[in-house]
C-alpha cells in the first residue's frame, strides 16, 4: 500500500513511531503483542515499526503531505523479523544502542548557573529528550532572574535561535515543571513544532507527558501569552505577557494532568535553556 509523505517531515514522524512502536525487550509477552507493520522509506531502506492498532491513527498523518512524491509505504512484517526492521541496518541499531549506554548516565553541561535546576532535575528531564540532543551544552536564553519577567523579551533573546528549547518554571509553591520544545519560542498566527515536544512535572514525582498523537497543538504564541498543547478546554501550558500568571490544564496533545499543584499558577522563577548542537 503506498503513501505519499514529505521527506522533509521524517523526524516529526519518527518521532510518532518511535513512541507508537513495541519495545525492544518483549520477552514473555507474545501471547498479547499486536500485528505489526513496517512504514519503509523506498530510497534510503529505512523503517519503522508500527502495531496494527496504530495505523489508523498514521495513515490520517500520512493523508495529507506536503509533498506529493511517495516516499513511504506501509508493508506487514512478521513477529521474528520486527526489532531488525526498526532500524535501517543491524550496524545503526548496534551503533545507537552503543550511544545510548554512552549518554545514559552523563548529565547535561549548564553552561550558566541555574536557579531551577540541580541534578536531579537534568537528569529525568535529559533521559526524555531527543538522542540528538544527548551530549551537548545548554546555555541559558532567558531567566526572569536575570531578563525580569517580560514574555517580549524572552521572543527577542530568542530571534534567530535554530534549536530546541527547554522551559523550567518554579511557581509560588516551589514546585517544577515545564516544557521542552522541538522550535524556539516565537510569535506566530499557527501552530509550530513537532512531536519531540513534551510536558514534565517534578509535582511531587516526576512525569513526561509525550505527544498523544491527537493532534498537532504543540506551540503558539502571541504578544499577550504563551501557549503549549491543547485542543480542549484549556492549554497544557500558559502563561501571559508578564510571565507571572500562569495556567496548566490536561489537553488531548499530550494527555497530560495539571503540571502544578492548582490549575492556576503564579511563577516565582521561569528559565529558558537552549541545547546547542
Amino acid at each position: 500500500m503506498g503513501v505519499a509523505y514529505s521527506v522533509g517531515e521524517v523526524d516529526h514522524l519518527y518521532t510518532f513511531f518511535v513512541q507508537w512502536s513495541p519495545k525492544i525487550d518483549t520477552k514473555g509477552n507474545k501471547k498479547h503483542r499486536q500485528p505489526r507493520y513496517l512504514i519503509r522509506e523506498k530510497h534510503q531502506n529505512r523503517y519503522l515499526v508500527v502495531e496494527k492498532n496504530k495505523v489508523a491513527v498514521i495513515n490520517r498523518l500520512l493523508s495529507n503531505p506536503v509533498n506529493p512524491t511517495k516516499n513511504w509505504e506501509i508493508i506487514t512484517v512478521k513477529d521474528s523479523k520486527w526489532r531488525r526492521s526498526l532500524c535501517s541496518s543491524r550496524d545503526y541499531e548496534t551503533k545507537e544502542t552503543e550511544y545510548q549506554e554512552e549518554v545514559k548516565d552523563a548529565l547535561p553541561v549548564l553552561k550558566n548557573h541555574s536557579q531551577l535546576l540541580d541534578d536531579r532535575h537534568l537528569e529525568r528531564i535529559a533521559a526524555h529528550m531527543p538522542a540528538k540532543t544527548q551530549g551537548y551544552s545548554w546555555q541559558l536564553v532567558y531567566s526572569t532572574a536575570v531578563h525580569g519577567s517580560s514574555l517580549k523579551t524572552l521572543y527577542r533573546n530568542m530571534a534567530g535561535l535554530d534549536s530546541p528549547v527547554l522551559l523550567v518554571i518554579k511557581d509560588m509553591h516551589k514546585k517544577v515543571f515545564g516544557a521542552f520544545s522541538s522550535d524556539p519560542f516565537k510569535v506566530s498566527k499557527y501552530c509550530y513544532g513537532t512531536g519531540e515536544t513534551f510536558l514534565f512535572t517534578f509535582n511531587p514525582d516526576f512525569q513526561a507527558y509525550r505527544w498523544s498523537g491527537e493532534n498537532s497543538y504543540f506551540v503558539s504564541g502571541n504578544l499577550e501569552s504563551l501557549q503549549i498543547g491543547g485542543g480542549g478546554g484549556g492549554f497544557g501550558l500558559w502563561l501571559d505577557a508578564d510571565l507571572y500568571r500562569g495556567s496548566s490544564f490536561s489537553c488531548p496533545t499530550f494527555q497530560n494532568k495539571s503540571l502544578s499543584t492548582q490549575e492556576d499558577f503564579s511563577v516565582l522563577d521561569l528559565e529558558v535553556w537552549t541545547v546547542q548542537n
